[in-house]
């Protein structure tokens, strides 16, 4: 690689936090309202992916420091890191980030790192979980405030509201699904491109 991904890691996650604290620097009154900046999806997303980031930097820093120990506990804590790692991308990252213009990191971050991915029942309940979840939060911020967060809520009707949470939980899920493929097929073509250059050197 032209830049070790360990380096281009830390490079997004500066750039995420600098990005944060510009948003959170940034005068908006619908900031100052019930619910701040939480309410909206965009900011949601950033700092799921400025954690993601943070936990890559943290899973390459304690590689380096496992590295040629033969402490097990060590082994098994990394083990856990990167199962997070993982999970945090193909749960939140992905599909979270298709939603905004992070998408790019994203690919990189995937093209660089093999993510393991749950079984798929389980990675679809848990981004159906996230999609309904922030949905609650929509419905209860508009309970509280009398404001839907997206204006287009407020001029369509209560079964067309239905629809629309309904298709936003199937499209993360669509995402997710997307990302499990995307990732199988950029690891699987580099496994062959690798086998195949192994079967021609021999």
């Amino acid at each position: 690689a032209l830049i070790p991904s360990q380096i281009l890691r830390v490079a997004i996650l500066l750039s995420y936090f600098s990005i944060l604290c510009n948003y959170k620097a940034i005068d908006m009154p619908a900031h100052q309202t019930y619910g701040g900046s939480w309410k909206f999806l965009t900011f949601i997303d950033l700092v799921i992916q400025a954690v993601f980031f943070g936990v890559c930097v943290l899973t390459d820093l304690s590689s380096l420091l496992t590295k040629g120990s033969a402490s097990m506990e060590q082994e098994r804590q990394l083990k856990k890191l990167i199962g997070l790692r993982d999970w945090m991308m193909a749960v939140l990252a992905f599909p979270v980030g298709v939603h905004t213009t992070v998408l790019p990191f994203i690919i990189i971050e995937m093209r660089t790192t093999h993510h393991r991915y749950p079984s798929r029942s389980c990675g679809l309940l848990a981004v159906c979980t996230f999609a309904v979840g922030y949905v609650v939060w929509m419905c209860w911020v508009h309970s509280v405030t009398g404001v839907w967060v997206y204006p287009l809520l407020e001029y369509i009707g209560q079964t067309a509201r239905v629809l629309f949470f309904i298709c936003l939980t199937a499209l993360i899920s669509v995402y997710y699904i997307l990302g499990e493929i995307l990732n199988n097929y950029i690891w699987d073509s580099l496994k062959s491109s690798l086998e195949s250059d192994k079967a021609k050197t021999e």
